[in-house]
């Protein structure tokens, strides 16, 4: 006799094979296993930061020659440059998928709650540091250098940031965006120089060895040179203007229907792909986070010396970014979201890992994508609209940063500011914020505006050069962080309008295909399926069904509970 069945048979039925004979189920994790396969990730870019100190540090005793520093450097630089390769594709796709998905109603909201939170967020961050500034005195007079003070004074103007603002925000050319922003720079006249210099070739021609002469050629040597404006593009993306012709592009494709559908389904599938490939890059984390941490530290000359000279400045900062970070934003979150808002912190630490390294909110974007749609499960209609938009105007530690700054400059010069200076500075740092670039040390540039706007002497900013790396990379978890807790915060706001388009696309769908065969019957020549009598119609005027809004709430609260 052969071996019995595996299955055997009862009353000429057979029975299904015993559970235990199924090896392909999957396993459930539990325990440790569990906390490490959800935390990897997590795990993996901590220990690219601890690895890049104590290697930076480590090193520095040895006088590295400068190409070794660029060895060193070089896993880093390619880590930034692969990062950055996809921000644009990723701005372009999620902003005009996501604004595709709402109505062109729907995105003003949107929008207009977003700015409000931005424009709100950072004018508290400039008077938090204005606060800070004045109550901790970091400005020692003893640092300042008279030998080091020039009468050159750069020419910059709040009103030409906040025109280049604009000049950005409205492209020309949508290619040349991809590559250049405008900017403004002053530049000698022309006509000035070529009548000084006929001038003076006339006067010493007609005139030689005569001291009428002399007079004038010194009165033609000792005249200001009179600047002009010029506008002049630089190379950088302009991601500004590109945000703005996505959102308003992706708004217009929602407003047409069936037939924009195809190009709304291709960002979508663009936006998964660079997700994936970002899914990908994450593993290289250690290598490059470690590359340019200690590629940064071996570069810095006389490091203990800097940080003795300008710590209390690094602590004014530091401590107005603890504040914000620990205090007033999971005041907010709890405020409006209603939960705990250090479960929503906890799920951010990797992206803010990554922006501290790298210093840039815009090359920890993929990342943060990531972070919100799979960890946070925060609604991807509204991170792509937010995170995009947040990652070029939001500027929370920009803004904290150059209140600090200028005021720490006006106090090493000695000079004591009234009410008055300080509003200047409150709004002139607010202002410069929201038109800052997502780039390392942008905000450097712009603190020239503030300090132009108060008289004080913008030679001094040299000297916070030295400290500008580390700084840096703090403000930039406030920066990244605050895009985050506004997307979350404007979900929560939008949740009925968001719930009323489901409801409206849920009722639309059961109505396209209620028809025998899926046809829609009765069209008249040159209307479409959308305008026919008796079909439902996707317009800002949404028509909701109750049953099923009530079933999303209530779908909406088991998985709130869960969070909790």
């Amino acid at each position: 006799m052969g071996p019995p069945n595996m299955t055997a048979a009862v009353h000429g039925t057979e029975l299904p094979p015993k559970t235990t004979e199924r090896s392909d189920a999957p396993i459930e994790l539990i325990g440790y296993r569990k906390w490490l396969s959800d935390n990897l990730m997590l795990l993996v870019t901590l220990s690219g930061v601890l690895l890049g100190v104590i290697l930076g540090l480590s090193l520095r005793p040895l006088n590295l020659h400068e190409d070794s520093i660029m060895l060193i450097s070089y896993p880093g630089e390619l880590f930034m440059r692969v990062l950055k390769l996809m921000i644009l594709p990723l701005v372009i796709s999620s902003l005009i998928a996501g604004s595709a998905s709402l109505n062109a109603k729907m995105n003003g909201k949107i929008a207009l709650r977003t700015l409000v939170y931005f424009a709100s967020t950072s004018l508290f961050n400039a008077a938090l540091g204005i606060a800070l500034v004045l109550l901790i005195h970091p400005g020692n007079p003893d640092l300042h250098n008279a030998d080091d003070r020039t009468s050159d004074r750069r020419a910059v103007k709040l009103l030409d940031s906040l025109l280049d603002l604009g000049r950005n925000v409205f492209p020309d050319n949508l290619f040349q965006a991809s590559i250049q922003q405008a900017h403004t720079v002053y530049l000698p006249k022309p006509s000035m120089l070529h009548s000084s210099n006929e001038t003076g070739n006339d006067t010493t021609t007609v005139l030689t060895n005569s001291v009428e002469a002399q007079r004038q050629l010194q009165a033609l040597e000792e005249e200001e040179v009179v600047l002009v404006r010029d506008i002049q593009y630089r190379s950088g993306t302009n991601t500004l203007g590109i945000v703005f012709f996505c959102l308003v592009f992706g708004t217009v494709l929602g407003t047409i229907g069936q037939k924009g559908q195809v190009v709304v389904d291709f960002f979508a599938a663009v936006f998964e792909v660079i997700m994936k490939m970002v899914t990908c890059v994450m593993w290289l984390t250690p290598v490059g986070i470690s590359s340019v941490i200690a590629g940064k530290i071996l570069s810095v000359d006389n490091l203990s010396l800097v940080m003795a000279q300008l710590v209390w400045f690094i602590i004014t900062v530091a401590i107005g970014v603890i504040i914000y970070q620990f205090v007033v934003m999971q005041f907010i979150y709890f405020v409006f979201v209603r939960r705990n808002p250090f479960k929503f912190y906890k799920g951010l630490i990797e992206a803010m890992l990554t922006a501290f390294a790298t210093a840039s909110t815009a090359a920890a974007l993929p990342l943060t994508f990531r972070c919100m749609n799979e960890k946070l499960r925060v609604d991807s209609r509204i991170t792509r609209f937010v995170l995009p938009i947040g990652c070029n105007i939001n500027m929370d530690g920009t803004a904290l940063f150059i209140a600090v700054a200028s005021i720490f400059v006006a106090q090493m010069s000695g000079m004591v500011l009234g009410f008055g200076e300080l509003l200047t500075v409150l709004l002139t740092s607010t202002a410069a914020s929201m038109s800052s670039a997502s780039v390392p040390s942008a905000a450097l540039v712009l603190l020239l505006v503030v300090l132009t706007a108060i008289d004080a002497p913008v030679q001094d900013v040299s000297l916070l050069f030295a400290v500008d790396w580390f700084v840096d990379r703090i403000r930039t978890t406030n920066n990244m962080l605050g895009d985050c807790y506004a997307a979350a915060v404007v979900e929560e706001l939008s949740r009925k309008e968001l719930m009323a388009l489901d409801a409206a696309a849920v009722n639309y769908h059961d109505m396209a295909v209620s028809t025998p065969n899926g046809h829609h019957g009765g069209l008249l020549e040159g209307q479409t399926e959308l305008e026919s009598p008796g079909k439902c119609q996707m317009s800002d005027a949404v028509v909701v069904d109750m049953s099923a809004v009530m079933n999303n709430v209530n779908l909406q609260q088991e998985q709130n509970n869960r969070r909790v």
